[in-house]
């Protein structure tokens, strides 16, 4: 097979695990990164040992070695990187959110359908071993119909009101913040166990720290806080929120999502009910599923070889009692994209765990829908969004 070469646009938090994981694959070569300028590329470069830099992402795009662009961009910039990728012909791997909005998340979903090229969005929870044990249990029915799909993701990086990212910028990162950036990885790992779509939500959103303090510069996520002097920054986008869902089975749910929760640190966490048992899974511990009965002993499933479905050993790398990571799901999901591309990219070849372009454009939905019920005074809002194809 040949080599298949990836270039990454936007070097920022999460690019040095994008090139880990390709790097991993041992068949693709990481040829070029874009960044904001020729300098920042060229500092980028030489840090993730990359030969080529471009301080223009269209000149990354252009270049004939690039076959996979990995685009990991601040939200404003998703949309015109993406659909520029597209338009040449390439394979898009981009971070979440897709789009800053279900506009632009549709024209995003509707382009990769026509240049006939592998699309995906990082969802990465999905690539966690019990994330599939959970799925798979569910879809052979050993939970009995779901009744209630429920749980959180919290974290504490924005508790300082000295903390100033990107993100509370709405012109950078959209109008959510919370919901937008990590209530989707939620949603989206809700709908891909429970195999249930979300129907109907009511939101109530809060800005706990209306007023942040910026050095001018951007704070990366789980980052120490820049420092500097400051001025005042009034916030509006929601850094706390919790929804009510109504799933399309009349199942139920809720979950709650934050930003400034002092000892969350990427504490994400997925339970669902069924009339059978319950499953729940916790990124903090990743390596337990925890089922629970109403007629004997609750239990802890490890993530062991051994023991779970045979869906799900393309996933786990180590025996049992040996941790795996979150570097280690994300790997899983950057190798079954590539398994894609090398496929052809058609969309009967595309791996069951991977989140592709409409599963990004459906995130976005979500999120506006949840905006709308909060702006209406937290009434119940329709999920609109076109069925995938």
């Amino acid at each position: 097979m040949r080599t298949l070469g990836m270039g990454l646009i936007g070097p920022g938090f999460v690019a040095a695990h994008h090139i880990d994981a390709v790097r991993r694959l041992g068949d693709v070569e990481v040829v070029a990164v874009a960044g904001s300028s020729q300098a920042s590329a060229e500092r980028k470069a030489q840090e993730y040992k990359v030969d080529r830099a471009y301080g223009d992402f269209h000149a990354l795009i252009a270049d004939p070695d690039v076959h996979v662009i990995h685009n990991t961009t601040p939200n404003y910039l998703h949309f015109p990187v993406v659909m520029a990728a597209l338009a040449a012909g390439k394979h898009v791997i981009s971070d979440k959110p897709l789009a800053p909005n279900a506009e632009e998340g549709r024209k995003l979903y509707e382009a990769a359908l026509a240049a006939k090229v592998a699309h995906v969005v990082t969802f990465n929870y999905r690539g966690n071993p019990l994330v599939q044990q959970a799925r798979l249990m569910i879809e052979g029915g050993e939970t009995g119909d779901l009744s209630f799909v429920h749980g959180y993701y919290l974290q504490d990086w924005m508790t300082d009101p000295n903390v100033y990212s990107w993100r509370s910028d709405p012109s950078k990162g959209g109008v959510s913040s919370a919901l937008g950036d990590i209530g989707s990885h939620w949603c989206d790992l809700a709908e891909h166990v429970s195999g249930l779509k979300i129907d109907s939500v009511l939101a109530d959103l809060t800005t706990v720290i209306p007023t942040r303090y910026s050095s001018g510069a951007s704070a990366e996520a789980f980052s120490a806080k820049s420092s500097g002097d400051r001025v005042p920054v009034q916030v509006h986008a929601e850094d706390l929120a919790s929804v009510l869902l109504r799933f399309e089975n009349g199942a139920k749910g809720s979950f709650s999502v934050g930003q400034v929760l002092p000892g969350h640190k990427n504490d994400l966490q997925l339970e669902l009910n069924g009339r059978k048992l319950s499953l729940k899974w916790r990124q903090e511990e990743q390596n337990e599923l925890w089922i629970g009965h109403h007629d004997r002993p609750n239990c802890s499933m490890a993530k062991d070889p051994s023991l779970v479905s045979k869906g799900v050993l393309p996933y786990t790398h180590l025996p049992g009692g040996h941790q795996e990571a979150w570097a280690d799901a994300f790997f899983n999901l950057i190798r079954d994209a590539y398994s894609w591309i090398r496929e052809g990219a058609a969309p009967e070849t595309k791996p069951a765990l991977l989140p592709t372009f409409f599963d990004g454009y459906r995130s976005t939905c979500l999120v506006e829908a949840m905006l709308k019920s909060h702006a209406a005074g937290g009434v119940w809002q329709k999920v609109n969004c076109a069925s995938g194809a």
